[in-house]
């Protein structure tokens, strides 16, 4: 008899479509899961049967183990795949679908308790003779103890969450008057993410990369690794890039740190597919941060580089099979590269963002795992990632060249998006050279900005309107035209021709016609020059995608509409949309500008808001916990007389 005949995918979004991918090529009929958010995602339609498990908030759905459970007992499954995420590294979850009698497609429950406590990860770690970075992980949990310990491991530090990751509860201490802060910070967002506030100190390694090695093991005694990933292009400890193999290994280092993590899945006797991540230095040394107990978002570029597919590999462990790889055989061949495409605004601190995709088209060229479609709506109450795009090459920079070609290839147009800044780190020189640190972004600010439109791209702009093509003028009179993009507005006469516009801006004519319209996309020429470019529109903004940039140009509002800067500075605002975690103010309170006015949490980030400016509290709008919208009044400043 099989190990199991139905699975369940317990997950949303591209994951759920990539389980889906393998475990139907492999014969399974396989069940989707779906909150009310998700009624329409692709994963649902393409599964054999879908079960609805609870409204949008990932507490009422995802995350509600009982109704999965429910969920594999009303359609017969007997296998359950977590993805990653959700409930993936929850011992608990694992541990109830092994009493319902559900095959669960990851490791024991026993080595996710062990490994996601990461105080006693490090301590068996410790006892494997793996290499750890000095630290504290101690049950002590007051700040005074904390204290005593940084004193010791010395600064810089990273304060991080003991039951987490993905950046979430970490932070960076540079000096010792800083701590008292990072560890409240910290311990806020643990307990919020993961209901557990407990912390441990790190000693930092300055410009360290984050290198991970890819672990796959079955029920047999058999432990393989696949290589590393270079994962040290990051912001706010989430990896953006990550490529494998890593250009700062070589063979050698590839033996020492692949045995270290293979010892590390024996040493809490692992089975399945896992990731043991590892910093390191610019001196060669390796040091142990963690192990993720499930698949990781990085995982095609593994799979591009060995030629295999992890997902198939880890379904067949989990129905007992023995692996029949040798470690000899796994040797990387070429160079792949992946890119995350997140709906979040660079420019903006990478705040992450929600709306509508107007329109959604992979470029070509790449593998792009995601699970979206064009007019799906990228929701406020989960993770803000659109796509990953992969490629792979005979050698880096083969790839580097096809990634940046398909990425300047995508459509991704109704909310703002990473996609320019992708490309703009993908041409920048410390990514040609691989010579990236986990720092390494923040160093380089001036990535995240769009570069200033040329006029080609405001004439293009200016014909097409924030309307859409068919707000165009008639007939051959020439007619005024005014956009904005950011704080920029231009205004232009526009003179129809019989085959197309001349534009004409701050004295100088371009003369642009539009050759084919294919949905988002448009085949124009601005200038005597021949272009493809995208464009959606919402009848209020236009998104024009131009040379791998989008530049999202609005219609200005109409005169005397807008407040004033005293006004707006009066004004507290949701920058996205939202949990508003805390509020600190009430009405009548007097506060300074810059004073903390609330805390939202945004598709898993946490973001403070400021008082603009010095004065009383007015009005507040809103309570503690309530979901805010982008754009939402939270709460008004008066200002203070004098």
């Amino acid at each position: 008899m099989p190990a199991f005949r139905k699975l369940l995918i317990a997950n949303r979004g591209e994951i759920a479509c990539r389980v889906l991918r393998s475990a139907q090529a492999l014969g399974y009929p396989c069940v989707a899961v779906y909150s009310d958010a998700d009624r329409d995602g692709p994963w649902v339609s393409q599964a054999e049967e879908a079960v609805r498990i609870g409204p949008a908030p990932v507490g009422e759905s995802y995350l509600d183990a009982q109704t999965i459970l429910i969920a594999a007992n009303q359609t017969g499954a007997d296998a359950v795949h977590p993805g990653y995420g959700f409930l993936s590294e929850r011992a608990e979850f694992a541990q109830a679908c092994a009493w319902a009698g559900l095959t669960f497609v990851g490791p024991p429950a026993e080595a996710i308790a062990l490994m996601g406590d990461k105080a006693r990860a490090k301590a068996r770690m410790l006892e494997a003779g793996v290499p750890c970075l000095p630290g504290y992980q101690g049950d002590a949990q007051d700040d005074a103890s904390f204290g005593a310990a940084a004193e010791e491991v010395g600064y810089p530090l990273l304060v991080k969450a003991a039951a987490g990751g993905g950046g979430r509860g970490m932070r960076r201490v540079g000096a010792a008057d800083e701590l008292e802060a990072a560890l409240s910070g910290a311990r806020s967002e643990a307990e919020n993410a993961f209901g557990d506030g407990r912390l441990l100190l790190e000693k930092l390694v300055e410009r360290a990369r984050h290198v991970e090695v890819q672990v796959l093991a079955d029920a047999h005694g058999t432990v393989l690794h696949l290589g590393e990933r270079e994962c040290s292009a990051q912001r706010r400890f989430q990896k953006v890039i990550e490529e494998a193999p890593s250009p700062a290994v070589d063979a050698e280092l590839r033996q020492r740190m692949g045995q270290a993590a293979v010892a590390a899945a024996q040493a809490i006797g692992y089975v399945g597919a896992g990731t043991v991540e590892f910093l390191l230095g610019e001196d060669g040394a390796f040091y142990f941060l963690e192990m993720n107990t499930r698949l990781q978002v990085e995982h095609p570029v593994t799979e591009m580089a060995y030629g295999v597919d992890l997902v198939e590999l880890q379904l067949r462990v989990a129905a007992g099979e023995p692996l029949t790889l040798t470690q000899a055989e796994l040797q990387p061949r070429g160079h792949a590269i992946e890119v995350r495409l997140y709906a979040e605004d660079p420019a903006q601190g990478f705040l992450p963002q929600a709306g509508e995709l107007l329109a959604w088209e992979p470029g070509a060229g790449a593998r792009c795992d995601h699970g979206l479609r064009s007019r799906d709506r990228v929701s406020p109450y989960y993770d803000p990632m659109i796509a990953k795009l992969i490629v792979h090459g005979a050698d880096r920079e083969e790839a580097r060249r096809r990634l940046l070609r398909a990425l300047r290839d995508t459509v991704a147009l109704g909310v703002t998006t990473n996609q320019g800044y992708l490309g703009r780190l993908l041409e920048s020189e410390p990514f040609k050279a691989g010579d990236l640190r986990t720092d390494s972004l923040a160093q380089l600010p001036e990535l995240a900005a769009a570069p200033e439109p040329a006029d080609g791209v405001w004439a293009l702009a200016l014909v097409l309107g924030a309307a859409g093509p068919g707000s165009r003028a008639r007939g051959a009179q020439a007619y005024p035209r005014a956009l904005r993009l950011g704080e920029r507005e231009r205004q232009a006469w526009v003179h129809p021709e019989r085959d197309g516009w001349e534009v004409e801006l701050d004295g100088e004519r371009t003369r642009v016609r539009i050759l084919a319209h294919a949905g988002p996309r448009l085949r124009v020429e601005v200038g005597g020059v021949q272009r493809s470019v995208a464009a959606a529109w919402t009848g209020e903004a236009l998104f024009l995608a131009w040379a791998g940039e989008v530049y999202p140009f609005e219609a200005p509002p109409p005169p005397g509409s807008g407040a004033t800067d005293a006004e707006a500075e009066g004004v507290v605002r949701a920058p996205a949309a939202g949990r508003l975690l805390k509020l600190e103010l009430a009405a009548g309170d007097a506060v300074e500008a810059g004073q903390l006015a609330a805390v939202l949490e945004s598709m898993k980030i946490e973001t403070e808001l400021r008082c603009g400016r010095a004065g009383t509290v007015s009005a507040v709008h809103v309570r503690a916990g309530a979901q805010v919208k982008r754009g939402q009044v939270l709460l008004e400043v008066e200002a203070r007389d004098g």
